[in-house]
């Protein structure tokens, strides 16, 4: 056994571990980030809808995916965040640049879940 598989486990311990950072994570997400919690209040409502309002499994699929694929985006733009505040305080193009990017990134995701949403419900 490796030092790393001794570190991180194998098998069903690992996968526990993994389970658990990702709920330490959710919970981070939802305690320092209002966009998050504010888009996770908006797929809360939403999902539902998405069950009822598709017409098929690939339409319901299509719509909570889009909500689903939003929220991934918002927590990788907080984890750039995180890292670019921990690297340094001080102002830095490149620092700037990464946030904006990952600004951006959630923007798309946005406008990919809009984009979904009114194709699937108006055509």
């Amino acid at each position: 056994m490796s030092e790393q598989e001794k570190i991180n486990g194998t098998g069903i311990a690992r996968l526990k571990r993994a389970m658990r950072c990702s709920i330490q994570g959710l919970s981070a997400a939802y305690r320092s980030e209002e966009a998050f919690r504010q888009e996770l209040l908006v797929c809360l409502v939403l999902l539902p809808l998405a069950c009822w309002l598709g017409d098929s499994n690939v339409e319901r699929a299509l719509l909570a995916g889009s909500l689903v694929i939003l929220l991934i985006v918002e927590i990788l733009n907080t984890a750039v965040e995180v890292v670019v505040n921990r690297i340094s305080a001080e102002r830095h193009e490149l620092s700037g640049l990464a946030k904006d990017l990952g600004s951006a990134a959630v923007a798309l995701a946005i406008a990919h879940a809009a984009i979904i949403w009114l194709l699937v419900l108006f055509t």
